[in-house]
């Protein structure tokens, strides 16, 4: 389908999903793509991650961009040639990008009940606040989702989600919470937005003005 939905937070920041339903053949056709991008995927073995991929290029160029503009550093964040902030993310039937001149990161994520099995993997802080009366699949997802937004953001990588970022507290209905990365010389704060689509969890995070 063309163009899912687009989100404005502020006016230096724009957000554009893709719900993921077209083939690989109408993905890859009119779509230029680097040479590295085109050894990406046909490295790919799975043709979800392939159309995935490919619905990532088309978000680009429904944000002014191609493929050409979009290159990664060795931790393997991406950048962009103007200069402005990008991140990237895809899960199953959907992708997403946001662009902003500030630092921001961002992630979907399919509700799944696994998440309940794994959250001792990423929960700490935040095991304080969860609320047993709300949704507790959802508020996890977006802790997940909130930690991996941080961690996009985080030039330098090796944070782990446990211990080196903490989510503020929240109700699903607030929509929005703050979080912050706990490293020595990295005092910033991010406000956090979430929303749910179709039952995924969409989740960025974006600088806050006072860190200017």
């Amino acid at each position: 389908m063309p163009l899912y939905k687009t989100i404005k937070p502020n006016s230096y920041t724009s957000i554009f999903i893709w719900k993921i339903e077209e083939c690989f053949d109408d993905l890859f056709s009119n779509i230029p793509l680097t040479k590295s991008s085109e050894e990406r995927l046909i490295s790919m073995k799975s043709e979800l991650h392939q159309r995935g991929f490919l619905s990532v290029r088309h978000l680009l160029k429904e944000a002014g961009y191609t493929d050409f503009d979009l290159y990664y550093t060795d931790n393997g964040k991406p950048h962009l040639t103007d200069g402005k902030h990008i991140s990237i993310t895809h899960s199953y039937t959907f992708s997403a990008l946001i662009v902003s001149d500030v630092e921001v990161g961002i992630d979907i994520e399919k509700n799944r009940e696994k998440i309940k099995i794994i959250q001792n993997k990423f929960v700490n802080f935040e095991r304080g606040f969860i609320h047993k009366d709300d949704d507790y699949i959802q508020q996890l997802t977006v802790i997940w989702g909130a930690k991996e937004s941080l961690y996009k953001i985080y030039p330098y990588g090796g944070l782990t989600f446990k211990n080196d970022i903490d989510i503020n507290s929240f109700k699903i209905s607030d929509k929005k919470t703050t979080g912050y990365i706990k490293v020595e010389g990295w005092n910033k704060n991010y406000d956090i937005r979430f929303k749910q689509l179709d039952g995924f969890t969409l989740v960025y995070a974006l600088e806050t003005p006072d860190n200017d």
